[in-house]
C-alpha cells in the first residue's frame, strides 16, 4: 500500500503538466476517471480477502470504463479519445500492480513503465488538431487562416532565437507599367550630371589635342575648328552605346565647289550627297588643298577616311595625351569609323570624330565622311540628327512634353535587347517624331501610354518595310535592314507589346 501511494505522488506531478496541453474538457475527463479509479482502489485493498467482490468490482469498473471510451470519440472527438484512452491505460496499470504480488524487478520497472506511458501521452503534442471551418460567403471573399499560438518555452533549451530576418517579409507592391517604366529610367537612363560633366571635360580636352595634331601633320589642309556635340551636349544620352560626336569641319574654297543631291547621281540614293568640283577651267586641279582628294571630278569621303584612320591610328602618340588627361585612349582599328575608345576612372565613352561639310545646298544638315558601299562609296551622308534634335527640343517646350525622354527610353531598351539592338537611334527619333506631331497629351502620366504606341508603330512600320524620314519622305531608313532581320525585330516587338514589362 505504501509503494503504490509512493508511485501515485510521481504520476500527479507527470499528470499535470501534460494536462495543460489538451482541451479543458479533456482534462476534466481525465481527472474525474483518475479520482474515481483511485477510490475504488482504495476499497477493492480492503476488500482484496473477499476475491468474489473483488471480481465484481473489476466488472464494474470495466464497464464504466468501455462505456466512457466507446462514447469518448463522439463526446471528445479523435484527439480527446486519445488521451482519454492513454490516461486510463496509465490508471488501470496501477490497479493491476496494486493488485498482484510484485518483487523487486517490479520496483524498478514501475517508474520506466509510467514514463513509457507517459512518452506515448507526449505524441499527442506534435499532432494537429483540425478545426471545421465554415466555406466563404462567395469565392471573391478571403479565407482567413488562424494564427499561431505562442508556446511559452518549457526550459532553456540550446537553440538560438529566430533572427527578425526571417520573418515573413510583406508583400511586394504590384506596380503598374508606367510606375515600372519610370523606375527603369531612373535606374538605367538617367546619367548623373557629374558623369556628363566629366565627359564634356574629357571630349573638349581631346578636341584640343586633335586640332592642334592636324594642323601640324597637315598644314595644308585647311581644317576648321573641331566641335564637340552630340546626344551628350543636348540631353539625349542614352548611355555608353551613344557616341560624343567631335565634328571636323572641312573649310572649302567658295564658288568651286558645289553640292549634287544623291538622287541626280549614279547612285540614285536620297540620303547621300556628292560634292562636286567646279570652275576647273579658271582654277584647274591643284588651285585647292582639297584637290588631292579627288575621284571622277568628286571629293571623295572614302580617300578622306581612309587618310585620317591611319593618321590616327599610328601617328597620334594618344598615351601620352591619356596621361596628361588622366586617362586611356585607343583609337578603334576594326571600325570603318573614326572611333577613339576613353576609359577614365569613373567612366568609359566613345569619341566619334566625323568630316563634315556644310553648304546652303543642305540647309541646316551637316554631310558626313561615312563609310558608304558600292556606287555611293564616295559620297557624303546626309547627316539629320541635328534638325532632329532640334525639331522634338522645340515641341517638347511647346507643351512641356516627354518626347526626347521617350526617345531616350526606346534607345535605352533597344541596345539591350538582342534582336532590338538592330534599331538605331535614326529609326527611333523618327518614331517620336511622327508620334510627337499628334495633339495628344504627352505629360508625364502618359508617358507609358506613349511608349506602347511607339511599338505599335514600329510593328506596323515594319511589316510594311517602310520607315519614311520625317525630313526626306523619299528615304527609307529600313532599307538597311534585311528580310530576316526585319522579321526578328517584328517578332520581339510584337512579344513586347503583348508583356511590355519583359523589355524593361
Amino acid at each position: 500500500m505504501l509503494r503504490v501511494g509512493a508511485s501515485a505522488t510521481p504520476l500527479g506531478f507527470g499528470l499535470k503538466p501534460r494536462l495543460r496541453q489538451v482541451g479543458v474538457v479533456e482534462s476534466a475527463l481525465v481527472c474525474t476517471l483518475y479520482c474515481w479509479s483511485w477510490r475504488r482502489r482504495q476499497t477493492d485493498m480492503a476488500e482484496f480477502s473477499q476475491k468474489r467482490g473483488k471480481r465484481h468490482d473489476d466488472d464494474m469498473l470495466g464497464s464504466a470504463v468501455d462505456f466512457l471510451l466507446a462514447n469518448a470519440r463522439l463526446v471528445l472527438g479523435m484527439g480527446g479519445a486519445a488521451v482519454l484512452g492513454i490516461a486510463t491505460l496509465a490508471v488501470k496499470r496501477l490497479i493491476d500492480r496494486a493488485t498482484s504480488p510484485q518483487d523487486e524487478d517490479d520496483t524498478k520497472g514501475d517508474t520506466t513503465c509510467l514514463e513509457d506511458s507517459w512518452k506515448e501521452l507526449s505524441l499527442l503534442k506534435a499532432t494537429p488538431r483540425l478545426q471545421s471551418q465554415s466555406p466563404p460567403a462567395a469565392l471573391g471573399q478571403p479565407v482567413l487562416l488562424p494564427a499561431p499560438l505562442p508556446s511559452a518555452p518549457e526550459g532553456p533549451t540550446d537553440a538560438d532565437p529566430q533572427p527578425s530576418s526571417q520573418l515573413r517579409s510583406p508583400a511586394p507592391l504590384c506596380l503598374t507599367f508606367q510606375e515600372k517604366l519610370l523606375v527603369f529610367e531612373r535606374e538605367h537612363v538617367t546619367i548623373s550630371l557629374s558623369h556628363v560633366a566629366l565627359a564634356k571635360q574629357l571630349t573638349g580636352d581631346i578636341a584640343l589635342e586633335l586640332q592642334a595634331y592636324l594642323r601640324s601633320k597637315f598644314p595644308e589642309l585647311p581644317f576648321g575648328a573641331l566641335v564637340p556635340g552630340g546626344p551628350l551636349y543636348d540631353g539625349l544620352q542614352a548611355g555608353a552605346a551613344d557616341h560624343v560626336r567631335l565634328l571636323a569641319p572641312l573649310v572649302l574654297e567658295p564658288g568651286l565647289w558645289s553640292l549634287v543631291p544623291g538622287i541626280d547621281t549614279v547612285a540614285r540614293d536620297p540620303r547621300c550627297w556628292a560634292v562636286r568640283r567646279t570652275q576647273l577651267e579658271f582654277h584647274p586641279r591643284g588651285s585647292s588643298p582639297w584637290d588631292r582628294f579627288l575621284v571622277g571630278g568628286y571629293l571623295s569621303s572614302r580617300v578622306l577616311l581612309e587618310l585620317l584612320r591611319k593618321a590616327l591610328a599610328a601617328s597620334v602618340n594618344w598615351p601620352a595625351i591619356g596621361t596628361l588627361l588622366g586617362c586611356l585612349i585607343r583609337p578603334c582599328v576594326a571600325s570603318e569609323e573614326l572611333l577613339l575608345e576613353v576609359q577614365h576612372e569613373h567612366l568609359e565613352l566613345t569619341v566619334a570624330v566625323l568630316l563634315t561639310v556644310t553648304g546652303a545646298s543642305v540647309g541646316d544638315h551637316f554631310l558626313l565622311a561615312w563609310p558608304l558601299e558600292g556606287l555611293a562609296g564616295n559620297l557624303w551622308l546626309q547627316d539629320l540628327y541635328p534638325a532632329e534634335a532640334a525639331r522634338l527640343q522645340a515641341l517638347d517646350n511647346h507643351d512641356v512634353g516627354t518626347r526626347r525622354r521617350l526617345l531616350l527610353l526606346l534607345c535605352s531598351v533597344c541596345q539591350g535587347h538582342p534582336a532590338l539592338g538592330r534599331l538605331g537611334r535614326g529609326h527611333l527619333t523618327q518614331v517620336v517624331l511622327r508620334l510627337g506631331e499628334e495633339e495628344v497629351e504627352w505629360a508625364e502620366e502618359a508617358l507609358g501610354e506613349r511608349f506602347l504606341q511607339a511599338l505599335e508603330l514600329l510593328i506596323i512600320s515594319l511589316e510594311r518595310a517602310s520607315l519614311p524620314c520625317h525630313f526626306n519622305p523619299g528615304v527609307n531608313l529600313l532599307d538597311g535592314l534585311s528580310e530576316e532581320e526585319i522579321n526578328d525585330i517584328g517578332y520581339a516587338l510584337y512579344l513586347g507589346l503583348q508583356a511590355p514589362e519583359v523589355l524593361l
